[in-house]
């Protein structure tokens, strides 16, 4: 292993996902989970180009708070962008995880916001989270978030 001197990572900031409309990805956020807006901008010309090599494009943004955790949603326009969203078991893909109290009525719940369970939750067997139940869900842009339901004991 190589040795790591002079680098410390202090911590997480937030978590992004690209959507191809801000507007109905807030909608989801706020509305079908309960985050806080915290701010919307627009970013764009050569600070957006050089950070995330999107020359050209302008993006409009805004950053929600859910569960003590800060989102950032990116509505990029004018890069061309792929036809079909990323799969959850691409190489390079990324989820959020969220621990919630009632899984099914989540479930039920994001249903009219276009995001689609991944098949049915399943119960962790064995180890420290055994019990928990776990799922996938899919939105309508490709992004994925984890849910996870502890047993009632937790």
């Amino acid at each position: 292993m190589t040795e790591h001197t002079g680098i410390h990572v202090r911590r997480a900031d937030h978590v992004g996902f690209a959507v191809a409309s801000l507007d109905e990805a807030l909608e989801f956020w706020v509305d079908g989970l309960g985050a806080r807006l915290v701010r919307t901008g627009e970013m764009g010309g050569e600070f957006l180009g050089q950070v995330t090599g999107a020359h050209g494009a302008k993006v409009r943004m805004a950053i929600v708070s859910l569960a003590n955790q800060t989102i950032e949603l990116l509505e990029y326009q004018g890069p061309d962008r792929p036809s079909a969203p990323a799969k959850p078991f691409d190489p390079g893909f990324a989820h959020l995880a969220l621990v919630v109290d009632d899984i099914d009525a989540l479930l039920v719940r994001i249903a009219p916001y276009g995001w689609k369970a991944q098949g049915i939750p399943q119960a962790i067997a064995s180890g420290a989270r055994a019990g928990t139940r776990v799922i996938y869900a899919v939105g309508p842009d490709g992004a994925t978030i984890e849910f996870m339901q502890p047993p009632a004991s937790i």
